[in-house]
């Protein structure tokens, strides 16, 4: 048996004045979390995963909760990597995150890279009170296109599930196994499209944020306002940098003009 990275973070965010703070925190393994700071009141936190990257076997869990009338912003240091894993079991990765009432969340993580061979299985499960709001984004990187890397052979099961006092407001999956080049390429799936994001904005703000997002996105990308209060984007782009050009400006709108640090660098 090769050696498999594992690591774990628990952590919530309290009030303490006008400012969001850590309250409880743990970390274990392969799994670590920087807390930069901000002139903000929103608490953040990076997640870092230390072993460099997601590979056959391995498993990172994370559990958060932004405590009533709190501001939680989540990120990652760096794009995830997921890497070849052959005839072996995919990286597992599973994210739970509890908002309280009144509180936000922004679940902000930088693009996931796919590469050839990969076999990832990732779950978000983000669990709301009727008067919290969350703002999520979820972007995918299909190869390393400036490397001539092409997506012949992998293993992609991908889930994300809203609930709002205890009921399914907004879920989205996606499985795939074999050639997802091929699949991509097809003029009614992707259209050769190299990168994708999914964005979700779950607030009583997000019917007033329709006509102003709509105007950002570029013909590749939709925006649906499932209901008065779930605002739901797609978007497809050529590359990461074309795909990271439409998120930026996306973000800001919907964070009041705030993007964590690490989407600078």
């Amino acid at each position: 048996m090769l050696p498999r990275a594992n690591g774990a973070i628990r952590l919530s965010a309290k009030k303490l004045g006008p400012k969001s703070v850590l309250d409880a925190f743990r970390q274990s393994g392969s799994y670590k979390c920087l807390f930069p700071r901000t002139d903000g009141t929103a608490l953040d936190a990076v997640l870092l995963n230390t072993a460099g990257g997601i590979t056959g076997g391995d498993s990172f869990r994370f559990h958060g909760r932004a405590d009533a009338d709190t501001m939680l912003t989540l990120t990652t240091q760096a794009c995830e990597r997921v890497y070849r894993a052959p005839n072996g079991p995919p990286g597992k990765v599973v994210n739970h995150v509890t908002v309280d009432a009144g509180a936000r969340l922004n679940w902000l993580p930088q693009e996931t890279i796919l590469y050839n061979g990969s076999a990832l299985d990732r779950r978000l499960l983000i669990e709301m009170d009727a008067n919290a709001s969350v703002l999520l984004v979820e972007p995918l990187v299909y190869g390393r296109r400036a490397m001539g890397e092409v997506l012949t052979d992998i293993r992609l099961c991908d889930r994300i599930e809203l609930r709002r006092s205890g009921k399914a407001l907004f879920a989205d999956a996606l499985q795939f196994d074999g050639d997802l080049q091929a699949h991509l390429s097809k003029p009614n799936i992707a259209d050769g499209a190299g990168a994708m994001a999914l964005i979700v904005f779950a607030s009583s703000t997000a019917e007033g944020q329709l006509e102003v997002v709509r105007g950002l996105l570029p013909e590749s990308a939709g925006v649906s306002l499932i209901r008065s209060d779930l605002l739901v984007i797609r978007i497809l782009a050529e590359s990461s940098f074309e795909l990271r050009k439409t998120l930026m400006p996306i973000l800001r709108q919907l964070n009041d003009d705030n993007l964590p640090r690490c989407w600078m660098i």
